[in-house]
Parts: structure tokens; sequence; C-alpha cells
């Protein structure tokens, strides 16, 4: 079985890295990966490439940063001529960003069987482009590889059934291998001089967060508001409209600790280690529950509902006053379900391509 991989931003290089060990170590399947250079970063790059082990990619397209249609379409182009010459068995893409919209459109039209890695995930926001995304992609795919049940269960109401798999959630793989080795390795928060459980985590990169000026300005009062040191590692977007917006005096707090954006094995020990995270994305929302972390989520709804209902995830949106509240009533529940499978995700879906495709 040879297996394209379309990967292009940094969540996707640790969600790929374990299922691509897995093809690696069987002689069943070869592996082909392109780099579409959505991240271009080195920081959110190819030092991710080197922490997690990652082959290089065999194809770079340093697409860098456009608006949605110019990147999605400089994306398909190249794409589909990578296809057609490299002929493979299945195109693996995964997540909801352009990369993933861009990969399965070009699978689609050559007529070349999609595997989604994350399918069946929805906010019911399509103002979201991630959501535009997820859609089109899950409606393409031939392989709909789903982290949770209730994820599944989105797909069954869109009469999607058919090459469903609650296989487990790949991020936690990786959570479960990497975690120990990144506290072993990582001295950030000795170069920041943290001390465990006694800071909080924070990540704002959302559009709906970063361009809208109301929003990103009533995050950033409540981040000023807190009683606690703040790691704030701050988005190349965010970075920008800062500028834009002229809010560089609203991140200029003693507790607040800007740094740019953090390789995995630093942001994995800075997650797992904070009393508390408060973040718009949806990757790290799902982490800290993985590393048993309390979470708000800074926007008005999330793809990671079992999160909510479990105790451990607040949806704040970006009001100061809910924000400022929620972290001083938030509580660790008594109860941790393991909702995200048992971190075998990788070797499950490698099986499930083969058995398929022989």
């Amino acid at each position: 079985m040879k297996v394209l991989t379309v990967v292009g931003a940094r969540p996707q290089f640790i969600k790929s890295c374990m299922l691509s060990k897995e093809m690696k170590s069987n002689l069943q399947t070869s592996e082909v990966i392109v780099h579409t250079g959505q991240h271009y970063d080195d920081n959110m790059s190819s030092i991710f490439f080197e922490q997690l082990n990652l082959a290089k990619p065999d194809y770079y397209l340093g697409v860098g940063s456009h608006t949605h249609g110019k990147q999605t379409g400089t994306m398909l182009v190249e794409l589909e001529a990578i296809m057609m010459s490299v002929k493979p068995d299945v195109v693996l893409v995964y997540g909801d960003t352009n990369s993933t919209l861009a990969g399965s459109l070009a699978a689609a039209k050559l007529h070349i069987p999609i595997a989604h890695v994350e399918a069946g995930l929805r906010s019911y926001n399509k103002k979201m482009p991630e959501e535009i995304n997820r859609l089109i992609t899950d409606n393409l795919s031939n392989w709909l590889f789903c982290p949770s049940p209730s994820a599944a269960e989105n797909l069954k109401k869109e009469g999607i059934e058919k090459g469903v798999y609650v296989t487990g959630d790949i991020m936690y793989d990786s959570v479960l291998y990497f975690k120990n080795i990144a506290l072993q390795t990582s001295t950030i928060l000795e170069d920041l001089s943290l001390t465990k459980k006694k800071y909080y985590l924070a990540t704002i990169h959302r559009a709906e967060n970063t361009d809208d000026p109301d929003r990103l300005k009533s995050i950033l009062k409540a981040l000023q508001k807190l009683e606690m040191d703040v790691v704030l590692p701050l988005h190349p977007r965010t970075k920008s409209k800062l500028i834009t917006f002229n809010y560089s005096h609203l991140i200029s707090s003693s507790h607040i600790k800007i740094v740019d954006p953090l390789n995995y094995f630093d942001m994995l020990t800075v997650a797992s280690q904070a009393q508390l995270i408060l973040t718009d994305s949806g990757g790290l929302q799902k982490e800290a529950y993985m590393l048993e972390v309390p979470c708000i989520t800074l926007r008005d709804e999330t793809e990671w509902v079992e999160t909510i209902h479990s105790g451990w995830n607040y949806l704040t949106g970006a009001d100061t006053k809910k924000i400022i509240e929620s972290v001083k009533t938030i509580e660790i529940p008594q109860k941790y379900p393991r909702l995200f499978g048992d971190g075998t995700t990788s070797k499950k879906i490698n099986e499930i391509l083969i058995n398929e495709t022989n």
C-alpha cells in the first residue's frame, strides 16, 4: 500500500508522526510525505520534524501565507501534479486546515481514495473556515477515522455511515509517547522562571478572535487582570493584529510572559505543568484534557463537546468578565473518563487501511 500524506501545519505534524512511525515499521506500507508549507515559520515547522523524528518530506511546496482561496488553489495545483506522478493507493489527510481541503479535493478529482484522520468534528459554525474544510473533506473521504463516538454520531446525522471508524484520537498517541521525553529534555520552565502549577498558559490565534478588535481587546483585558503569571506564546497572526489595532500595551503587564511560538517539547511541558489553560485552539483544548489540565475555551462553541460535558473545559467566548469569573471558579472534576481511546489509534488506522486496500 502506497500512502501519500499531506501535512502543512503544526498540529498535523504531531498527529502524523505516530502513524508515520507505524507505517514505517510495517513492510506492507510505504509513505510519501508532502509538506505544503502552510506553516512556514521555522519554529512552527522544521523543528517539529526534528523533535518528532519525522522523515523529511518528499515534497515541500512552500505555499506560505495567503488568502484562503489563493493558498488552497496553489496547493491544489501542486498536489494534483504530485499525485499524478506518485500514483498513491491512498491520500491521507489530517484535521481541518486548507492543506486538508486541498489534499482531499485533488485526490477526489483524480479518483484516489481518501483517508481522513480526525473526521466528524463539528462546531456548527460555518463562519469558521475550518468547518467548511471539515464538511467537504468528510463528504469526499472513503475512510473516516473518528476520535470519539460523538464525532461518528455527527457523521451519522449527515447520512455518512460507510467507512466510518471510531479509532480514538491520534493526538493521544503522541501525548503518551512524548510527554516524559519533553519533561526530561525541555528547559522552558527554568528559562521563564516558572513554578509547576503556579502559572496559566494562554494562546490566541483564531481569526474570529484576532481579526475582531473588540473580541481581541476583551480577551487581552482578561489576561491583564489575572492574578497569576500567564505564558502567552504569540502566534504570528496575533502579533500582527496587536500592531494593527495598537494593542501592544494590553500585554505589557509584568505577569504576562510573551514568548515566540514554542516547539512541541516546550509546549507539551508548559501545558502539562500549567494550573489552567486558556485558548481558542481546537488542538490545545483537547491536549489540556489529555494532560488532565482544566481549560477555558475562548470561543462561543467547540468541536470537542465531550470535554465540556465532562467538566474539564469551559466555554467563555471573548467576554472579559466571564473569563475572569471562570478562572476564579473552575475546579478539577473528580472523574476523568477516557474520551479519546487508549493510545493505539495509529496502529488501528494502519491495520484498517492495509486490510481494505489489499
